[in-house]
């Protein structure tokens, strides 16, 4: 079984794109506070990219912003790709099934103008911005149910 339910705050404004279809592909990342302390009592952040596809991935960009509040569930999916320069690199990722905003209209708009967005931290290790995109059988991109209302 492979399930993933996440809460976390968006580092980044989501990334809208199209495939070459015209399928709508948003890309975003969460930071999720780990629920114990480390030695030093601070509590450790984790940095999950999340992939969100069709209806869905338009409604993300044009609703959530750096800082909302989402619930994410879906699935975990690794994927490998080569550079341009010929360097293989394998991306671990969410793919979203659902993403529920959970901030209320007046708490997200209070909240972007007062600056609490930009309490998030940024990924350490870099938001892969140069991820290809693929729509071939098998990838997660053929994977969404039509059902689902996409």
């Amino acid at each position: 079984m492979n399930k993933v339910v996440l809460v976390g705050r968006l580092t980044h404004d989501p990334e809208l794109r199209f495939t070459q279809n015209g399928i709508a592909v948003t890309r975003f990342s969460l930071a999720i506070d780990r629920p114990f302390t480390n030695q030093q009592g601070e509590r450790e952040t984790d940095f999950l990219d999340v992939v969100v596809w069709r209806r869905q991935a338009e409604n993300v960009a044009a609703y959530l912003r750096k800082g909302s509040l989402a619930a994410v569930d879906g699935r975990v999916q690794v994927r490998s790709y080569e550079t341009p320069e010929g360097q293989r690199r394998r991306v671990w990722e969410v793919v979203a099934d659902r993403v529920e905003f959970l901030d209320r209209r007046a708490d997200a708009g209070s909240q972007m103008s007062q600056g609490g967005a930009d309490r998030i931290q940024s990924d350490p290790n870099g938001y892969e911005d140069d991820v290809p995109v693929s729509e071939e059988p098998g990838t997660f991109g053929e994977q969404v149910d039509p059902d689902m209302g996409f």
